[in-house]
């Protein structure tokens, strides 16, 4: 900043100078142009008055006058010169000053040489006959006096840019010595100069929030490291080289490491390093990492800044647990609406009875209330499995009609309300009737199933809203709840069967896992759409567009 200040000091007063050194020249040289005419003008007077008394006798006995004078008659014809012979002279008649003479009485202009060293100043009047008498004077120009005192000149120069850069740089210091004194880790105001109070005042607000930026990151760090090391799940940062720059317990746990590598060794699993690779080439990469008593879901992103890949997040799940319920899941699936329904329908009808006290023995009635909600639960899934295996197969004869979806809608949240009003959740409806042409008992367990999962996922005193609206081509049916939400990378995932977000919740609130895959059928039935807006933490919005065209089911 000082050099900056230096210089544009410095050639301030270097142009200052050089443009006043100009001017002061052309001042002069017009000064001395003017004097020069007024001398010429006074010296022709008297010439003038000679030539008049005396005629062309006079001219000649005017010896040692350094000014060239010429007599011009009327049509331009040199009558007398004080230098050349007359008759060798061409004719005057177009020269500036004659013309002007003529004109006006008296003219005058000024003629530089070839070699800009001397410049001639003609001054020319008119006699009473007409004819022209005219003065020339050859005068020196300003270039040749400057070149004259050059190195007076020069000397001068050189002691004005000294002088010059010694006050610039000065000034410089002057100007820069307050803000170069400033604290700039505690400015105070009381301390600089007025001018620099603005500046002060902004450092102090700059720091301020840096301070208060630097505790809020020291802060989330704090609250990730105890995020992460309190996690089973193992995560690991990367940079671009594959360098370990984070790590958790867990990670190191399930890479069988006491303390954190530098880098993602080479005797690392094989899954690890090629899911970091794919993440560093910008893509997520999913897999299993099957441990013999473990199976570990390995899920990597890359980090991307400014546009650049700069490094890698790998996460490693645990789901042992998911993998082996899902296996039996599928083999459950398969077996259980033939094997399972008849035996549990007399498990049921026997618990039932022992809920009502027809058994003696006072302990038999918790259990068979158990009994009986887990027979109610297995019933469920039968019947949600045999639905959905209708739904595939269209073996049954199914009938179709005009179903008005608001008022079934109303029912179903009549139905429903009894559940909703133990946990302090409101059911609301809104639009108005919209007909379809399709089978009412699939489109009744459709958005049956559909309100009974926003109610059984939602907060409690939270919200659950039917919203039906549509045009000519379209009936649209949304179902809006307040409740948990679903996060992004599952919602593709929750129409599958068996599929749940929350485990642990879906157990507690029951339920078979069905429920959304017999919307998802339900609706490929009636050829309609399905959607699904949802946001953890704030709540879930699935909509069903059915066209309104009848067609054959």
């Amino acid at each position: 900043m000082t050099g900056k200040i230096f210089r544009s000091c410095f050639l301030v007063g270097l142009a200052m100078m050089v443009l006043c050194t100009a001017l002061f020249l052309v001042v002069m040289t017009n000064k001395h142009e003017q004097t020069v005419y007024a001398e010429m003008r006074q010296e022709m007077c008297y010439v003038r008055h000679g030539l008049e008394q005396s005629g062309k006798d006079y001219l000649t006995t005017l010896t040692g006058t350094q000014e060239r004078l010429t007599w011009v008659a009327k049509d331009g014809t040199v009558l007398y010169d004080s230098v050349a012979d007359p008759a060798t002279m061409e004719n005057h008649a177009d020269r500036a000053e004659i013309r002007q003479a003529e004109q006006e009485g008296s003219g005058q202009s000024k003629h530089l040489s070839d070699t800009l060293l001397q410049k001639t100043l003609y001054y020319a009047v008119r006699l009473d006959d007409g004819t022209v008498l005219r003065l020339a004077s050859v005068q020196t120009t300003m270039g040749v006096i400057l070149l004259g005192v050059l190195q007076p000149v020069l000397l001068i120069l050189v002691l004005a840019v000294l002088i010059s850069a010694l006050l610039a740089s000065r000034l410089a210091r002057q100007i820069t010595k307050p803000i170069n004194n400033i604290d700039l880790e505690d400015p105070r105001a009381d301390e600089t100069d007025q001018e620099l109070f603005p500046l002060v005042s902004r450092l102090r607000e700059q720091n301020r929030t840096i301070h208060q930026q630097m505790e809020a990151l020291q802060r989330r760090q704090r609250e990730f490291t105890a995020l992460a090391e309190n996690m089973n799940e193992g995560v690991l940062l990367l940079d671009g080289q594959y360098h370990i720059l984070s790590s958790n317990q867990g990670a190191m746990a399930l890479l069988g490491q006491e303390e954190k590598p530098e880098d993602l060794q080479e005797d690392c699993r094989r899954e690890i390093r090629v899911a970091a690779g794919r993440a560093l080439a910008g893509h997520h990469a999913q897999s299993l990492m099957d441990l013999g008593e473990q199976v570990i879901e390995i899920l990597a992103n890359p980090v991307i800044a400014n546009g650049q890949v700069t490094g890698a997040v790998i996460l490693m799940v645990n789901v042992t647990e998911r993998e082996q319920r899902e296996s039996l899941r599928r083999e459950f699936s398969a077996n259980v609406s033939h094997e399972l329904k008849t035996p549990l329908t007399s498990i049921s009808g026997f618990a039932e009875l022992m809920k009502e006290g027809l058994v003696d023995p006072e302990t038999m009635k918790e259990f068979a209330g158990d009994i009986y909600k887990a027979c109610q639960q297995l019933i469920a899934l039968v019947e949600d499995i045999m639905k959905l295996s209708r739904l595939d197969e269209g073996s049954e004869d199914l009938e179709q009609e005009d179903v008005d979806l608001y008022g079934l809608a109303r029912k179903v949240l009549s139905d429903l309300r009894p559940i909703a009003d133990q946990r302090g959740i409101a059911l609301h409806i809104e639009g108005k009737g919209q007909t379809i042409h399709g089978v009412w008992r699939i489109l009744h367990e459709m958005v049956y199933n559909l309100c009974e999962n926003a109610i059984k996922y939602n907060k409690d005193q939270g919200t659950v809203t039917v919203k039906l609206s549509g045009d000519e081509k379209q009936a649209v049916l949304s179902v809006q709840d307040t409740g948990i939400g679903i996060p992004k990378a599952q919602q593709e995932r929750v129409f599958e069967r068996f599929y749940r977000v929350d485990k642990s919740h879906s157990r507690k609130i029951g339920g078979t896992g069905l429920g959304l895959s017999i919307v998802k059928h339900g609706a490929q039935f009636h050829h309609a759409r399905v959607s699904l807006d949802s946001e953890p933490g704030v709540g879930t919005t699935i909509t069903i567009s059915f066209p309104k065209e009848a067609s054959n089911l």
